[in-house]
């Protein structure tokens, strides 16, 4: 399972499973990366509901 964030200056791609890890990013700040993945983990719960309702399997 993995979620992709977009952003005007690029965009990451992160695993959320088994664990969170980053997989790609480009044009990111390091700075920009930190702050997508705190995201990320806020809203874990949210992206995993929406992953199951898209992929039903």
């Amino acid at each position: 399972m993995h979620v992709h964030v977009s952003h005007p200056d690029g965009e990451a791609k992160f695993w959320l499973s088994p664990e969170l890890a980053l997989a790609t990013s480009t044009g990111l700040s390091p700075k920009q990366i930190k702050e997508a993945q705190r995201l990320v983990v806020v809203h874990m719960e949210e992206i995993t509901h929406a992953w199951h309702i898209h992929f039903p399997s």
